[in-house]
């Protein structure tokens, strides 16, 4: 506790903390450096320098010995602010001094020709967009405007300019965007994350395959989520499974988050997974969704998507659930086709409009035959079925050659 820390121990603590900061730019030791610029993320110094600076209150004194590293007295008087700040939940305080702190690193990092202090520049990154976080919700819990977190958006975009060149550097950059990635989804302005995609994908310095497979895996996760947001679920698929293909395996919560996506993009491709996956990564929500598309209930899909309503608007995939109905409508008529073929093959090929009206009243869904027409035509159109419409007799006449086409993989046709 602060109140029983003697002047003189105080003056220790910091001292130390101050030389082993001297030590770590001067060997330029980045594994030394990275856990003493450390804020939320189980820092080991944060309550130690928070606690003294609350009894020897003169810290500029202390500093004045980094003087040969120009401004990184500044940034580290900063710092220790930002801590003791930090550990009193003052969370704006701590935001505003580590944007000081953080500038004044990244001047210093651009000077440095090495890419030594990449890593240490990963915790300013991290601790930027977390305590940016933290600053907004005590913003708006003060009836404040947040604005702390696009803030920090504009200083990780400083980062990733002074990461873009030929030399080292530049395996940083997919990190950045990954951090950047977390704030424009967390702000919803998804739309920005199209520039710094363009620069990762065409610039000629990068080779995908030379960043960090963490890296990769994050960016594909969110690129991967991207491409759903615009139903480009080819492309999703792509980039998920080489997210979900390259995570750690004995990561099982981010295993679920790419899940999370993946499921309903191989849904909307015709690939249904199996049960077991779902249970083993709780995503209970999927499990009646898989199954009303394996049964072609109707029912079962609406009150699944009733149920998790919530949960899949959040997630964004709301929309892409919701067209899998006419998955469900394809397989309600394959069921009808494959009944009639069982009672007499020669007519199995002719489905009478009342008799889906009679399937569907069954699943207590109310529709009328112009409904069931107009249903009935959208498969055919969209090649989930292959036949013609007789409005006349009403009834559907299926090709006796693959009369319900497979997926196989291929988004329906839009």
């Amino acid at each position: 506790m602060a109140a029983y820390m003697s002047m003189g121990e105080a003056h220790r603590r910091l001292s130390d903390y101050v030389n082993e900061f001297t030590e770590a730019i001067a060997s330029q030791n980045a594994s030394v450096l990275k856990p003493l610029l450390a804020v939320s993320s189980n820092s080991p110094y944060c309550a130690s320098v928070a606690a003294a600076l609350q009894v020897f209150k003169d810290a500029s004194r202390l500093v004045k010995q980094v003087d040969k590293y120009a401004q990184l007295g500044d940034m580290l008087q900063q710092h220790m602010r930002c801590m003791q700040s930090f550990q009193y939940k003052h969370y704006m305080d701590a935001y505003y001094a580590l944007e000081k702190s953080a500038n004044a690193f990244l001047q210093e990092f651009r000077n440095w020709e090495t890419a030594w202090a990449v890593d240490a520049l990963y915790t300013i990154v991290y601790e930027m967009r977390t305590l940016a976080e933290m600053a907004d919700r005590e913003m708006a819990a003060n009836g404040k405007a947040p604005d702390k977190l696009k803030g920090a958006g504009s200083f990780l975009m400083k980062v990733f300019g002074s990461l873009v060149g030929k030399g080292p550097k530049r395996l940083g950059a997919l990190y950045v965007t990954c951090q950047l990635f977390k704030v424009y989804f967390k702000l919803g302005t998804v739309h920005l994350c199209r520039s710094v995609i363009r620069s990762i994908e065409t610039a000629r310095v990068f080779d995908f395959e030379e960043f960090p497979t963490r890296d990769k895996v994050t960016y594909m996760y969110y690129t991967g989520r991207l491409e759903v947001f615009n139903d480009n679920f080819s492309v999703a698929d792509q980039k998920l499974m080489y997210a979900l293909v390259h995570c750690d395996p004995q990561n099982k919560a981010n295993i679920r988050m790419i899940l999370k996506y993946l499921v309903p993009v191989k849904l909307s491709l015709g690939i249904l997974p199996k049960e077991w996956l779902l249970q083993k990564y709780k995503l209970h929500e999927y499990i009646d969704v898989v199954r009303a598309l394996r049964t072609g209930d109707l029912r079962l899909l609406r009150h699944a998507l009733q149920d998790h309503e919530d949960q899949f608007l959040r997630s964004g995939v709301y929309l892409v659930l919701e067209k899998l109905e006419l998955q469900v409508y394809q397989r309600l008529i394959k069921k009808i086709y494959i009944i009639q073929k069982q009672k007499d093959p020669s007519k199995a090929h002719q489905v009478k409009m009342d008799i889906i009206v009679k399937a569907l009243k069954w699943l207590e869904i109310d529709m009328d035959v112009e409904e069931v027409e107009c249903i009935m035509a959208i498969l055919i159109h969209k090649n989930l079925m292959k036949g013609y419409f007789s409005h006349k007799s009403k009834v559907v006449v299926l090709s006796k050659q693959d009369p319900f086409p497979k997926l196989n993989g291929r988004p329906v046709n839009s």
